[in-house]
C-alpha cells in the first residue's frame, strides 16, 4: 500500500503538497487501548501528567505518560468517550499495557486493547472540511481541535475526530469498523474527485515529512529524556500525583534540563544524516571539535526545500543559531518547526 521504497521525488511532493495546500487523505492505523471503570478518570490522572479528570466528554488532550525515573515512558492522546470510558491512542499499546500492570495501584478500573476493532483514516490540509462536510452525514467543520463525535458516512457508523499529526490547522482522524472500510474509502474517492483531493500512499511523507515540518515527535527521538527536555512550555498538572513526579519535581526549573530536542537545517540539499532508528543511534553532531548530542531525525522538507530534521543535545552546549557538523555536513541549529 506505502510507496516508500519505490517512489519519485515527484511522487512524494505531491502527496505532500496535497496536504499542505488541498486536502490528503490516507490509512493512518493507531493502535487502542480503551480504559473503563468507575475510577477510569482518576486512574489515568495518576498515570498521565495532564489533568485527564477534568477533561469533558467528547474531548481529548494529548499527554506524556513516564517512567519512575520522570524520563518519557509513552505520549499518547486520550480521547473521553463516556463517564467512564476513554481511549488512548498511542504507537505501543502492547508495551503499555504491561506497564499499566504494573501501576495499577488500587483502582477500580479495566483496561484492554481495542485496536483490532478499528481502522482509521486521516483526512487533512486545508480543504480537509469540504472533504468531510461532503461524506458525513452530520457536519464536521465547527468541530473544535480535540473534539471526537460520533457520525455516519454513507449509513456506516464512524467516530470522528478533529486531529491529526500534520501540523494544519484543519484534520480529521475517521475510526470505523474494519468490516466497513470499503464504504468509507468509496466515499472518500467518490466526493474526493470533485475536491481534487488526493489518496496519500507515500509512508516517509506521512509519518516522517509532514510531522517533521510541524515539531512532532516519536518515541525515537524522546527516548530517556524528560517533557521539559522535548518541549519547554510542555503542559504538566504540578498540583497532582502522577508517576515520575518525584523525579521530576526537582528539574521543574528550566535551568536544571540537562539536554535539549532542537530541530536543524542542512546547509547541502543532497545532505544524507543518519537518525536514530528503532533501538539505534543517529550521526554524532560536532560543535568546535566536541561531540554534544545525536541526530533523531532526518528529511526532506519540501515547505522549506531544505533538509531537515532534530537533534538531542547538551542543553548548555547548543543553542538555537548555532553551527554544527554531522559526518562532514554542515547545518545550522533552529526552532523545531517549519510551518
Amino acid at each position: 500500500m506505502y510507496k516508500s521504497e519505490y517512489a519519485t521525488d515527484d511522487w512524494k511532493r505531491a502527496d505532500h503538497d496535497a496536504v499542505r495546500k488541498n486536502v490528503g487523505w490516507y490509512y493512518f492505523k493507531h493502535r487502542l487501548m480503551e480504559v473503563t471503570g468507575d475510577d477510569a478518570a482518576a486512574f489515568l490522572d495518576r498515570i498521565c501528567v495532564n489533568d485527564i479528570a477534568n477533561c469533558k466528554v467528547g474531548r481529548a488532550k494529548y499527554t506524556n505518560i513516564l517512567n519512575d525515573d520522570g524520563t518519557i515512558f509513552d505520549d499518547c492522546v486520550i480521547f473521553r468517550l463516556a463517564e467512564d470510558k476513554f481511549w488512548i491512542s498511542t504507537l505501543y499499546a502492547p508495551r503499555l499495557e504491561e506497564w499499566m500492570w504494573d501501576h495499577e495501584f488500587d483502582f477500580d478500573v479495566e483496561y484492554e486493547e481495542v485496536s483490532d476493532d478499528w481502522e482509521m483514516y486521516s483526512v487533512q490540509g486545508p480543504n480537509s472540511p469540504k472533504l468531510m462536510d461532503a461524506i458525513c452525514a452530520e457536519p464536521v467543520d465547527d468541530m473544535r481541535f480535540f473534539e471526537i463525535r460520533d457520525n455516519q458516512i454513507a449509513g456506516v457508523d464512524v467516530k470522528v475526530a478533529r486531529s491529526g499529526f500534520t501540523g494544519e490547522k484543519f484534520g480529521y482522524e475517521i475510526y470505523v469498523s474494519p468490516d466497513d472500510v470499503e464504504t468509507v474509502v468509496a466515499e472518500l474517492r467518490e466526493k474526493g474527485a470533485a475536491l481534487d483531493a488526493r489518496e496519500v500512499l507515500e509512508f516517509q511523507v506521512m509519518v516522517l515529512t509532514l510531522a517533521t515540518e510541524a515539531g512532532f515527535c516519536l518515541m525515537t527521538d524522546m527516548r530517556d529524556l524528560n517533557p521539559m527536555e522535548v518541549d519547554p512550555n510542555v503542559k504538566i498538572d504540578w498540583d497532582k500525583e502522577f508517576v515520575g513526579k518525584d523525579a521530576l519535581l526537582p528539574l521543574k526549573d528550566l535551568d536544571h534540563q540537562k539536554r535539549a530536542l532542537l530541530g536543524f537545517e542542512a546547509a547541502d540539499p543532497d545532505a544524507h544524516i543518519e537518525c536514530a532508528s528503532k533501538g539505534g543511534v543517529g550521526q554524532a553532531v560536532i560543535k568546535d571539535g566536541e561531540e554534544v548530542g545525536r541526530c533523531t531525525k532526518f528529511t526532506y522538507s519540501y515547505t522549506t526545500e531544505k533538509p531537515i530534521g532534530y537533534v538531542r543535545v547538551l542543553a548548555d552546549k547548543v543553542h538555537v543559531g548555532d553551527k554544527v557538523t554531522m559526518r562532514g555536513n554542515e547545518a545550522t541549529i533552529v526552532e523545531r518547526r517549519w510551518i
